[in-house]
């Protein structure tokens, strides 16, 4: 019995260092991601000495409203207009973006058409495009057509996305069976009727995927905006908070603006993650079942 014991003993000491590593690998990427956040919440609730002193992850000295209060009333509370540009951008944007993007890859999914594959090919090659390398070209496109400096320069852009476009032929393979498509036209749906009121409501979660990611990425959009818009009135949070950060080097009052502007804007990434975490990781799996 003490040898089977033994046996036994020996056989779980791998598997619980295994699973020891696991948990201290998990432990340290944790601490990894929120540590700043807790920095950032901290130092956002501290007046401008404290945030220069040694205290910033002290308890004390807590300024959060005032702080709240000068962010909005900076400069004409042009805080609260870089807000709402960012919130138009990027949700109006990843909305449009993401029903183009899976209307885009539903027909490369569903339907056959000359050189269908060499185009997608296409599309798979401006995934590994950088965005930075769009921005001068955009730039002398718009340029070109008078939408420099204002809305439509920023906006249009962000339309088209070709990483949703392959995203979309993937949930579309794996949402939606050539077979139901099949029926809804033997009951005489024509192929509009067929996207809009049979794949479409299939599509989902991976519609919810999409616009996830779309708002992620225009949200956090800073290079674009930064080439095309010289008006302030147009920018958006990323824009805003990198002039008050530039200015903060010879008006150190912008600091605890910018630290605060900061914390508000990821609330909105993490209030979408949260909502719609369901249908996000339901897409994720798409196609992985057959």
């Amino acid at each position: 019995m003490s040898a089977v014991s033994d046996r036994t003993a020996a056989a779980r000491r791998p598997r619980l260092l295994g699973r020891a590593v696991v948990n201290l690998v998990v432990g340290i990427s944790v601490l990894y991601t929120l540590l700043p956040v807790l920095w950032l919440v901290l130092a956002a609730s501290k007046d401008r000495d404290a945030l220069f002193g040694s205290d910033v992850l002290s308890l004390d000295h807590f300024s959060f409203g005032r702080n709240l209060k000068d962010l909005f009333a900076m400069d004409g509370g042009l805080y609260g207009r870089w807000y709402g540009n960012s919130l138009l951008y990027a949700v109006l944007g990843a909305a449009l973006g993401a029903m183009v993007s899976i209307a885009c890859g539903y027909a490369f999914d569903k339907y056959r058409f000359a050189h269908k594959e060499k185009l997608f090919a296409l599309v798979l090659a401006a995934v590994m495009v950088p965005q930075t390398v769009l921005a001068l070209p955009l730039y002398l496109m718009a340029s070109g057509t008078g939408l420099v400096n204002t809305f439509w320069s920023v906006f249009v852009p962000v339309l088209f996305n070709p990483f949703g476009v392959y995203l979309g032929r993937i949930f579309s393979r794996g949402y939606v069976p050539d077979e139901v498509l099949e029926a809804a036209r033997l009951d005489g749906a024509g192929e509009l009727a067929a996207y809009f009121r049979v794949a479409l409501r299939m599509l989902g979660p991976g519609l919810v995927t999409v616009f996830l990611f779309q708002l992620t990425a225009i949200w956090n959009n800073f290079f674009l905006p930064m080439v095309m818009l010289s008006d302030q009135h147009l920018y958006p949070v990323s824009l805003g908070l990198y002039t008050w950060n530039s200015a903060a080097v010879v008006s150190p009052e912008y600091y605890p603006v910018v630290i605060m502007g900061s914390l508000l804007a990821v609330l909105p990434l993490i209030l979408a993650f949260a909502l719609l975490q369901r249908f996000w990781k339901s897409g994720l799996t798409a196609g992985a079942v057959k």
